[in-house]
């Protein structure tokens, strides 16, 4: 038996492992390109060497992999389990007496490892690799592009040059009716020539264009040249060849990336805890300077004259009236001093804002860091989550293959993504708290993946549509209609005699019913919420009624089929109370608003009860007059 289940668990992990190879790949491609995509504008045409885009692939690839964990480890867990349930293996396993949890215990310990592996490609591995890719970014942004001038359009790549090309020959490299402004010199000493033909070339070193041209005319502002030249505006000058330098360094360059050292996401956990506390202090002290200093400013020290001090001293005065002072100014004081408080105001609220600016700064800092610290621990969760969600979802809907698994992995996991990312950026903008909105991806997931191993394990119905569509109409009140058909064997014939005596039973127990509790009637508000116990009458004779219709449903006379589907469904709780406990019902009868709600819904229920139990007793009376006239 060991041996077995040892055999059992290397199967099982085999076959996720196969699975997840590929789909981690898959995973890691498409965040890579998606990545890609956000940058291409500002990287294509820069004729960039393969040595430059095979790192930035392979530090891209770096940070992406604890993203791409996730997804993959998800739609590997739905394929594998759903393979499982497509070729009925998991249904064998289960009837050898193994638990579904006791099947996914290897997959189980190898998602907690590839947590592990997460974590330690955020903590050590991604801040290293998100440096290097930062900085091979804003290095790839500054290198000059290609000189690519397309037909038809100014082409502003080159600075302090706009080239007009009119049509170019791919085979010679000649430029036909060529347009050159030249503000090297700043706008108002343009340069503007004009050529028949031209041709641009890159020097050896890479650093200069060499420009040719051929059959044009130069024209050349002089509003800055001296005084002897001022009386002529501009220099005309018609030659045959012309060649130039421009200034071009086309080489890549990689800059010095310390300035990123202010960034969070290229730290691990210990630099981060010290960069938060050094931030902390830094905010501290600084909010404490600003405090005393913004005191001072706003409530400076007033010094008072010798005569108002001896003022104040004689008449014993403990506090100012500022309005009677106000009152006995003059109306150009008045308006003097009302001009001085609101300088005064708006000058105070200028520098406030410039220093607030500071504080708000350090704080989105802060909250960056501590974002970024708690994001290495939950995206390295989200692993083993995602495997309590698929791994369930796979052997419920029994799905294997790339349909059904990819778009129930892609729904969670943009459902993942919606929340995670909007609940962060809430989080770092200072709306939230912190570590709430970090960890809401997580607080969310884990009950569903919880939910759904549960479901799984004990083999309850999770996707049924039947099951909820039967909920929604007890809530609503629907009702079910019979459909019975001529059955196509008949192992039995029903016992038409003692049936007929049954109904008789059926029918005394209706009536009875009827005649006791009058559901017609509107029903007493208080017996209503303080009964408590369900009706077993009504549960009796149900199951009599159900018994008495599988009996008959053996027929082969299609007129006691038709009379069968008559018969109602009995609700036999919906006209009761609706808890079994008599505080809790009369708790909600004093809630007046629902209470009444309830109770008009009680009612509506008593009288489709008193329909239904004379529908009973009417189709009771056909089928007997028929069994009697024609079957007996």
């Amino acid at each position: 038996m060991t041996l077995r289940i040892k055999k059992l668990d290397i199967f099982v992990l085999k076959s996720f492992l196969l699975l997840f190879a590929g789909t981690f790949f898959i995973c890691l491609f498409i965040f890579m390109m998606q990545f890609l995509w956000r940058y291409v504008d500002e990287l294509v045409g820069k004729g960039l060497e393969i040595k430059v885009l095979a790192q930035f692939f392979f530090y891209s690839g770096l940070t992406l992999i604890p993203l791409s964990l996730p997804l993959a480890i998800l739609l590997a867990a739905l394929m594998t389990f759903g393979n499982f349930g497509e070729r009925y293996e998991l249904l064998a396993m289960k009837a050898a007496g193994i638990p579904l949890i006791r099947i996914m215990y290897p997959v189980i310990f190898f998602c907690i490892f590839l947590g592990a592996t997460s974590f330690f490609f955020q903590n050590i591995i991604g801040p290293k690799a998100q440096k290097q890719l930062w900085t091979l970014l804003v290095s790839m942004k500054q290198k000059s592009p290609e000189v690519d001038i397309p037909e038809g359009v100014f082409y502003s790549d080159i600075e302090g040059y706009n080239i007009y090309v009119k049509k170019k020959d791919r085979e010679t490299g000649l430029l036909k009716d060529v347009l050159i402004y030249n503000f090297s010199d700043g706008f108002e000493n343009a340069h503007i020539i004009w050529a028949n033909e031209g041709k641009l070339e890159l020097t050896a070193d890479k650093k200069y264009l060499y420009l040719h041209l051929y059959n044009g005319e130069q024209f050349e502002n002089l509003k800055s040249q001296a005084t002897i030249s001022r009386n002529i505006p501009y220099r005309r000058e018609s030659f045959k060849e012309k060649h130039s330098l421009i200034e071009f360094d086309s080489e890549f360059n990689m800059v010095d990336g310390d300035f990123l050292d202010r960034r969070s996401d290229i730290k691990n956990m210990k630099e981060i805890s010290k960069a938060v506390d050094s931030l902390v202090i830094h905010a501290d002290s600084a909010g404490r300077a600003m405090f005393k200093d913004i005191k001072k400013n706003t409530y400076p020290t007033v010094t008072l004259s010798t005569s108002d001090s001896i003022k104040i001293k004689k008449e014993h005065l403990s506090t100012v009236n500022t309005d009677s002072i106000y009152q006995s100014m003059t109306s150009s004081e008045k308006l003097k001093m009302l001009s001085t408080a609101v300088a005064r105001v708006n000058s105070l609220q200028s520098d406030w804002g410039i220093r607030s600016f500071v504080t708000r700064d350090t704080d989105e800092n802060i909250r960056n860091h501590l974002s970024d610290w708690h994001k290495k621990i939950t995206l390295s969760l989200a692993c083993i989550i995602f495997f309590f969600i698929g791994a369930p979802l796979g052997a419920i809907i029994r799905k294997g293959g790339l349909g059904m698994p990819v778009v129930m992995s892609v729904l969670i996991f943009v459902f993942y993504y919606i929340i995670d990312s909007g609940a962060t950026r809430v989080a770092r903008s200072g709306e939230m708290n912190i570590v709430l909105g970090t960890w809401v991806s997580t607080i969310v997931l884990t009950p569903i993946g919880i939910f759904f191993t549960y479901k799984s394990n004990k083999d309850s119905v999770v996707f049924n549509i039947d099951v909820y569509l039967s909920f929604i109409q007890k809530v609503l009140g629907i009702r079910q209609e019979r459909h019975l058909l001529k059955k196509e064997v008949i192992i039995h014939t029903p016992r038409y005699n003692e049936i007929a005596a049954e109904m008789n039973e059926i029918n005394e127990t209706c009536n009875e019913y009827l005649q006791t509790h009058r559901l017609a009637k509107l029903p007493n508000y208080f017996k209503i919420f303080t009964n408590y116990k369900h009706d077993d009458i009504i549960a009796d004779l149900s199951k009599k009624l159900e018994a008495v219709i599988e009996e008959l449903s053996n027929t082969d006379d299609l007129v006691l089929l038709s009379f069968l589907n008559k018969y109602p469904f009995l609700s036999t709780k919906a006209h009761k109370s609706i808890f079994t406990n008599r505080w809790l019902n009369m708790l909600l009868g004093v809630i007046i608003p629902a209470g009444i709600l309830i109770y008009l819904n009680i009612w509506r229920y008593r009288l489709r009860l008193d329909k239904d139990l004379k529908t009973i007793i009417k189709t009771n009376n056909e089928i007997q007059e028929r069994i009697k006239n024609h079957i007996s």
